[in-house]
C-alpha cells in the first residue's frame, strides 16, 4: 500500500502486462536459434557467470533468438580437444577473470575462434589475451590481434582496482550501436589497454585507455556489458547480431 501511494498508483487500477506478455511470447516462440560458448574456469559455480547466461536470454528475445549458451570449462580445453569442443558454435565469449589457472584453455578458444573466422567477445581479461603484449606482473608475449599493450594502473590519487560506473567515448562499431556516446558501463580491473587504431571506444581514469577493441569480428571490451544495465544489454544484443 505504501509503495502504491508514494508511486501515485490507485490499489483498484489493473496492472498493464502488455511488455510481459510480449516478453514472454518472444521467449517462447523464437523465430531464430544461436548457439554460444560460454568460456571460464568457475563454469562448474553457473552462479558465477549467472549475469553473462541471464543477459544473453534477455538479448536474444530482443532478437527473437533462442540463444544456447555452452559451458566450457577453460581447465579442460586443450589443443587436442578445442576442434571437437567448440564444434557448431555461432560464436565464442571469453569471460572475465583472474590469475593464471586456466588461461591455457582461454587461449586455445581465442586462437580456434580466429583460425575459424567464429565471432568473439572477450569481457576483461578476455579482452586483453589478444593484445600484442602484456605486463602482468611481467612482460609477455599476447596473442597479437589487436595492436598495444595492456599495462597496470600507476596512479598516486585514484584508487586500484578501477571498480564501478565509468562513461565511454567516441563509440565506432555495430557492436556499440544503440549506445549513446557517455553511456555509463561497469567496471572492475587494475590493467588497461592503451588506445590506438582499433579502438572503438575509450574511456578515462586518470588517463584515456580503450573501453572496447575491435579486429574483423573479434571484439574486446575492458567493462562488464552484464552488469551494465540497458547498455550493456544492447551490446550482447547486437554481438548476437554479428
Amino acid at each position: 500500500m505504501i509503495s502504491l501511494k508514494v508511486h501515485g498508483l490507485s490499489k483498484k487500477s489493473k496492472p498493464n502486462l502488455d511488455n510481459w506478455k510480449s516478453f514472454l511470447e518472444r521467449l517462447k516462440n523464437p523465430k531464430h536459434e544461436v548457439n554460444i560458448g560460454l568460456i571460464g574456469k568457475y563454469v562448474e559455480l553457473k552462479d558465477s557467470y549467472k549475469s553473462i547466461s541471464e543477459s544473453f536470454i534477455h538479448a536474444g528475445v530482443s532478437n527473437e533468438t533462442k540463444v544456447n549458451v555452452k559451458w566450457i570449462h577453460s581447465e579442460e580445453l586443450t589443443p587436442a580437444n578445442v576442434a571437437d569442443e567448440l564444434a557448431g558454435l555461432d560464436g565464442i565469449l571469453v569471460a572475465p577473470g583472474f590469475g593464471s589457472r586456466g588461461i591455457e584453455g582461454k587461449i586455445e578458444a581465442v586462437r580456434h575462434a580466429r583460425e575459424n573466422n567464429i565471432p568473439f567477445l572477450g569481457i576483461c581479461l578476455g579482452m586483453q589475451l589478444i593484445m600484442e603484449r602484456g605486463n602482468e606482473p611481467y612482460e609477455c608475449k599476447g596473442l597479437g590481434w589487436i595492436e598495444g599493450e595492456v599495462k597496470k594502473f600507476q596512479l598516486l590519487d585514484l584508487n586500484i582496482p578501477h571498480m564501478g560506473w565509468n562513461t565511454i567515448q567516441n563509440l565506432q562499431s555495430g557492436l556499440l550501436m544503440g549506445i549513446s556516446e557517455n553511456s555509463y558501463m561497469y567496471s572492475v580491473h587494475s590493467y588497461y589497454a592503451n588506445t590506438g587504431n582499433q579502438t572503438i571506444a575509450c574511456s578515462q581514469y586518470e588517463h584515456e585507455f580503450s573501453a572496447a577493441l575491435q579486429s574483423d569480428n573479434f571484439y574486446g571490451v575492458q567493462f562488464h556489458p552484464e552488469k551494465s544495465s540497458k547498455d550493456g544489454a544492447q551490446l550482447l544484443q547486437n554481438f548476437l547480431n554479428l
